[in-house]
């Protein structure tokens, strides 16, 4: 009793300072979301989901502060890739240096313009509730209740270039709620980046509903300012015969915590989640994943790397639910640490749930050190050893980073890794 009231406590004072919308089409949505909320209470250490990771920092009142980094002559990734670019700066859309929101194949609005009768009415905070069974999730309901912006996309065939979501960070205080919904018709393709530091404390969610045949792609880096914290949600939901990919790029940032939670509900679906982390010294990363299969010959793939040193600290929380029915299942969960020091540390709670007699699956979690032997071979060759080094670690990530289709997104990827580990190097 004592802990739900601190839980409900720490709650009222979160949202003390924020405005709940009252009135036009999704009112009714964050009042539910609220009353939901208020059921719950925000997070605390005690909670099975966050035994790993301190969520006080997502919960505080205010933004702890986060000064905007300026990367001196780097251009930020997926510059040299055409792209229709939306930009928010502090979690504000910014209608200056975001592209036009038209594109063949495609219907873009943002959440806070759109009128009583578009679809979204009948999607927002639908997979985020149904998200919140059976484990809790109340930052994302927090989300849904009290989101700001958005981006809300229905593509209806394939789209001619990804869409870019920019996140711009210049308050050192900056507190950003942001809430996308994604439909992605019978049929249809498309592919979402998202990049940038976004804000000095960031909350998000992305609804994503694939329809029967459709393809959604996602591809997702993390990284520039050092004390930044975020805790993002994507929700995904599979038609039959659909694909659901997603990867994710992490480095730098003092916290940041990335849930999925995806569904199939029609058969023959697949769904890649897939992540990269490296992290140097006050550096907390938590990958939690929950798939349930409700639907027959469907494949998931779960991959997950994380390079740390200097105290670095990764976190994996991974659940394949397999329901009774869903047969001919394929689910695959693999989490592995590099751990490059004896400071660094990495946290794993893999499980399997399984309600059906014909399925294949299987899941995996290693943690440890540089093959010595591998090391000396390359040095044994005229390898530098930090050069040889850092190519044991990309190699290491290789199999997160392979998840990507499009090969000229994946060398964007493996370039800014190797940047990274350049900059690192020795330190």
């Amino acid at each position: 009793m004592a802990q739900l009231q601190a839980k409900q406590d720490a709650l009222t004072a979160r949202i003390a300072g924020l405005d709940l919308c009252r009135e036009g089409w999704s009112a009714s949505v964050r009042a539910d979301a609220l009353t939901r909320l208020s059921a719950m209470g925000l997070p605390g250490k005690r909670d099975e989901y966050w035994r790993y990771t301190d969520p006080s920092s997502l919960t505080a009142v205010e933004a702890a502060t986060a000064p905007p980094f300026v990367a001196a002559d780097e251009k930020m990734v997926f510059s040299g890739i055409d792209r229709l670019r939306i930009v928010f700066v502090d979690g504000v859309f910014d209608a200056d240096v975001s592209d036009d929101l038209e594109m063949a194949g495609l219907e873009i609005s943002r959440l806070a313009d759109v009128a009583d009768q578009h679809w979204a009415r009948d999607f927002y905070g639908v997979l985020e509730t149904r998200g919140q069974t059976p484990v809790q999730r109340p930052l994302a309901t927090l989300n849904t209740a009290f989101a700001t912006d958005g981006i809300l996309i229905r593509a209806t065939g394939k789209a001619e270039m990804p869409v870019s979501l920019i996140y711009l960070h210049k308050s050192d205080n900056s507190d950003a709620i942001l809430h996308h919904c994604i439909k992605v018709e019978s049929g249809a393709e498309l592919t979402i980046l998202e990049n940038g530091p976004a804000a000095a404390r960031f909350n998000s969610v992305m609804e994503v509903d694939v329809a029967d045949g459709g393809r959604f792609h996602h591809i997702r880096t993390q990284g520039r300012d050092h004390d930044r914290r975020a805790v993002t949600h994507l929700f995904g939901r599979l038609g039959q015969e659909s694909s659901f990919k997603s990867f994710t790029l992490t480095s730098n940032g003092r916290l940041t915590r990335n849930e999925a939670v995806l569904e199939f509900t029609g058969d023959d679906a697949i769904a890649h989640v897939a992540g990269a982390a490296i992290g140097d010294g006050a550096f907390h990363h938590d990958d939690t994943v929950f798939v349930t299969h409700d639907a027959e010959r469907c494949e998931s793939r779960q991959v997950f790397k994380k390079v740390l040193k200097n105290g670095a600290v990764g976190v994996f929380q991974g659940k394949i639910l397999v329901k009774a029915g869903a047969q001919k299942t394929d689910g695959y969960q693999i989490s592995q640490a590099l751990l490059l020091d004896e400071d660094a540390q990495f946290l794993a709670k893999p499980e399997l749930e399984i309600y059906a007699d014909d399925v294949q699956c299987s899941h995996g979690s290693t943690s440890g050190a540089i093959d010595e032997g591998a090391l000396f071979y390359l040095r044994s060759r005229g390898v530098p050893e930090r050069v040889a080094q850092s190519l044991l670690v990309l190699a290491f990530l290789a199999e997160a980073v392979a998840e990507i289709e499009d090969e000229v997104l994946a060398e964007d990827i493996r370039i800014r890794m190797e940047n990274w580990l350049s900059r690192h190097e020795g330190a």
